[in-house]
């Protein structure tokens, strides 16, 4: 088919009538051969389309209602409530010959990792094709705007939500900023992160408004008089063919520039806040729309028949959370209460929900040890089974199990080792006190890879200025790769996946952290600091309305957070072990602490981890002082080493944790190791 004639077919697909209520039209701006057109076997080729969804929300729809300030966005002539969101979607050129399920990957501050994490096998393919593992399955990929705080560029999915008004003005209240540097700098993002916008504030907010610094979280805020610092507005970039940006960029600029490690806070009245719920709802009417529509505004449709039969999400960290929240209020049943994923999983989300649905929400933000303080993301509950708080007791399946028990999903929950460290990870499995094992789920497994940080660095590990240790490398995404495998057997034929494997406090594996037995090694620090998530009060009108007065919120007390217990070499207990973890040539943690250079010395670096070698021989150990037995005293040669580390490969993929054709290749990896067994 010619380009000419590929042109009138997607002007047909953006007018046509899309047959949903909420899904208003599907307009597919590109449509362009993935991978040079290449055939994937009884799959064929892939194409991959580019468009806008155009949405039209019912305020009153009971399913609806949960979205705040919904009832105050503008509405159009049948009282809907407009938006629309950036969709890339990858499908077979001829949808009949796919697996039947859409992989749905919640993108991450509008990036697309699905494709670098299950297409990438341990040699490292390049490109987004990789060795192509996706398209071989027969998997239709999909992607959709749901954050209306990113700015537009560089490929980033961004939703255009309305903004909340009341008597036809913006609606204006309290907004708070949290912002760091690693380095010196002049000024930074007030949002934290590059390419998101942030509110603007009203004039009196620009006037009021209260700069103050601080160290660590625990120490007094300084102000900083108001003439010595400045909110410095910019525009929001064009993309042609995209969702316009929302938000605006603004940084903020001090006299003297900003100290590294220290964490500058803003609080002023702010104005337009987006309705960030919507994004919830355009994840479930694009993929309701993709399943369900017969028309032929719907890619995914045959001659009326649509060709998906179940649909699995995927969300990393910042999109896991988004998973976990979009379970919590209920948007796993569409308008007709069916299920929108019948599989989910969810990695490195940590314990958190987030920002995602109430007034001047900042979906970006995240909660740390040294930064990101007091927002709402580490808040109960965090278990996916019930568990109980001050009375009250809730669970992140609770609605859905209330209302549309059939809409409950399998679930994996999968973390590094750092989400322990980092993102209070311990609270998806215990209770709120940290004192027992929560009950787990049937519909659910929880695997924690021990030995891991929030994503794998590069081999050869590096150092960062502000870092006490190289980072770690230790590579779990064969895991994933597997385990998508089994997701799927789990979900489309009923065959049971692998017992959950984590640490448990009725093991011991799971232990405060001035109980963990780290070994005495010569240079390092262990940490004496864990990210404690605070109860935190936002006012009296955030829990039924979602709307915050106190900025920042009044602490209430804490939550109690646990970490993995370790070996005489440093390394996790109680967890899946990859098998450069369980046959180790050094100690791979969940930590890394900040070094005097970045600020905060001693503090946390950011879901960061530790890769700190073994020494040599037994004589270089004792030497320096180091507890952990050497290379030597562990494995005769690497011969030996490499024989242990085979076993364990294929013990793996016996139990299905690893593909074999990913084992072959951390097999052959190992060998990057053979210099260090040499005199």
């Amino acid at each position: 088919m010619s380009g000419r004639m590929w042109l009138v077919g997607v002007a047909w697909l953006a007018l046509a009538s899309t047959g949903h209520a909420e899904l208003t039209k599907l307009e597919i701006l590109r449509r362009e051969p993935f991978a040079e057109g290449m055939d994937f076997g009884k799959i064929g080729s892939y194409v991959k389309l580019t468009g806008i969804a155009h949405y039209a929300l019912d305020p009153a729809h009971p399913r609806n209602r949960v979205i705040v300030d919904l009832e105050h966005a503008p509405r159009n002539a049948t009282g809907k409530v407009e938006y629309s969101a950036d969709v890339v979607i990858l499908m077979p050129s001829d949808p009949r010959r796919g697996n039947g399920a859409i992989l749905y990957d919640v993108n991450n501050r509008g990036n697309r990792p699905a494709l670098g994490i299950f297409n990438q096998p341990p040699n490292g393919a390049p490109g987004e094709l990789g060795d192509g593992k996706l398209m071989w399955a027969g998997y239709t990929v999909v992607w959709s705007g749901w954050d209306g705080e990113l700015l537009p560029g560089n490929g980033r999915l961004l939703l255009k939500p309305p903004i909340a008004q009341q008597d036809g003005q913006p609606i204006r209240g309290v907004v708070r900023y949290e912002t760091m540097t690693d380095r010196p700098a002049e000024s930074a993002p007030l949002n934290y992160r590059e390419n998101h916008g942030a509110y603007p504030p009203t004039e009196r907010g620009e006037r009021q408004a209260v700069l103050t610094v601080r160290e660590r979280e625990t120490d007094p805020r300084q102000p900083i008089p108001r003439e010595q610092w400045s909110l410095v507005r910019g525009e929001i970039p064009a993309v042609q063919g995209a969702v316009a940006g929302t938000l605006p960029p603004i940084r903020l600029k001090v006299q003297g520039g900003l100290q590294p490690g220290k964490i500058y806070e803003v609080i002023y009245e702010g104005q337009g806040p987006i309705v960030q719920g919507v994004g919830f709802a355009a994840i479930r009417d694009l993929v309701s729309f993709l399943r369900h529509d017969r028309s032929k505004a719907n890619p995914l449709a045959v001659a009326g028949q649509p060709t998906i039969q179940r649909a699995l999400a995927f969300g990393v960290s910042q999109s896991g959370r988004v998973l976990r929240h979009f379970l919590y209020r209920g948007f796993n049943a569409d308008l007709a209460g069916r299920p929108v994923f019948e599989g989910m999983m969810i990695h490195v989300s940590g314990g958190g929900l987030g920002s995602f649905n109430h007034r001047f929400a900042q979906p970006t933000r995240s909660s740390g040890q040294h930064l990101e303080h007091r927002f709402y993301c580490d808040a109960f509950p965090f278990t996916y089974g019930p568990s109980e708080l001050d009375g009250r007791t809730d669970s992140i399946l609770g609605m859905l199990t209330a209302n549309d028990p059939k809409c409950v999903p399998k679930i994996f929950h999968t973390s590094s080792a750092a989400e322990y460290w980092h993102r209070a990870g311990s609270l998806v499995h215990t209770d709120p006190a940290g004192t027992k094992d929560a009950a787990i789920p049937e519909n659910v497994r929880i695997y924690t890879f021990g030995g891991t940080q929030h994503g794998p660095a590069a081999y050869p590990p590096k150092r960062a200025e502000i870092a006490d240790h190289p980072a770690n490398p230790a590579n779990f995404r064969p895991f994933l790769r597997a385990l998508l495998v089994a997701l799927d057997d789990w979900v489309q034929n009923q065959i049971e996946p692998p017992a959950s494997i984590y640490p448990r406090i009725d093991k011991q594996t799971l232990v405060p952290i001035e109980k963990v037995a780290f070994p005495k090694v010569p240079g390092v620090r262990f940490p004496t600091v864990l990210h404690t998530p605070k109860r935190l009060d936002f006012g009296p009108d955030f829990a039924t309305r979602g709307i915050i007065t106190h900025e920042p919120p009044r602490e209430l007390g804490q939550f109690r957070t646990l970490v993995p217990q370790c070996d005489a070499s440093g390394n996790d207990l109680g967890c899946l072990l990859l098998p450069e973890v369980a046959v180790p040539v050094a100690t791979y943690t969940g930590w890394n602490l900040r070094s005097k250079a970045g600020g905060g010395d001693g503090e946390l670096l950011a879901l960061t981890g530790s890769y700190i070698p073994f020494a040599k021989t037994a004589l270089e150990r004792q030497r320096s002082g180091d507890s952990r037995p050497s290379l030597a005293e562990r494995y005769p040669s690497f011969a030996d080493y490499s024989k242990r580390l085979g076993l364990v490969c294929r013990e793996l993929v016996k139990a299905r944790w690893l593909n074999a054709d990913d084992a072959e290749q951390l097999e052959e990896q190992a060998k990057r190791y053979r210099s260090w067994f040499e005199p």
